[in-house]
């Protein structure tokens, strides 16, 4: 391994990159798994439970680029906390109106904008700001 590689950016890549499959796991098995599978996941808000589906193919992406330093990762990172954030208000807009939704939504989309917002700092203060060798 590189030893010009900071921790924090390992961690941020193996986190994002986790994250991603377990996203693309989860929500997989709840878009297209049985009965039961659509049947544990409630009252799930279909746009919010898409959108985190494709966003996890993004999440291994980000965490592919991010473990190999590329600056692109950076903002593929700072996309997905934006796109996050951005899911997570019309949520909020569907629940003001009185949508059906699960409390563990509401708790996945703040973990996953505050997971983003994390590995979005890290990338870009060690990738993008980074002095060049």
């Amino acid at each position: 391994m590189n030893t010009n590689r900071n921790t924090s950016l390992v961690v941020a890549a193996g986190v994002a990159f986790i994250f991603g499959l377990l996203t693309i796991l989860s929500g997989g098995r709840a878009l297209f798994g049985g009965a039961e599978a659509r049947a544990a996941v409630g009252n799930a808000v279909p746009f919010v439970l898409w959108f985190n589906f494709l966003a996890g193919f993004a999440y291994v992406v980000a965490g592919i680029g991010l473990f190999l330093r590329h600056s692109p990762a950076v903002w593929v990172s700072i996309g997905i906390l934006a796109s996050t954030f951005l899911v997570m208000l019309a949520f909020a807009l569907h629940i003001s109106e009185g949508g059906a939704y699960e409390m563990r939504t509401v708790g996945a989309m703040i973990l996953r904008t505050g997971v983003w917002a994390v590995i979005s700092v890290v990338a870009w203060k060690h990738i993008r700001q980074a002095p060049k060798p």
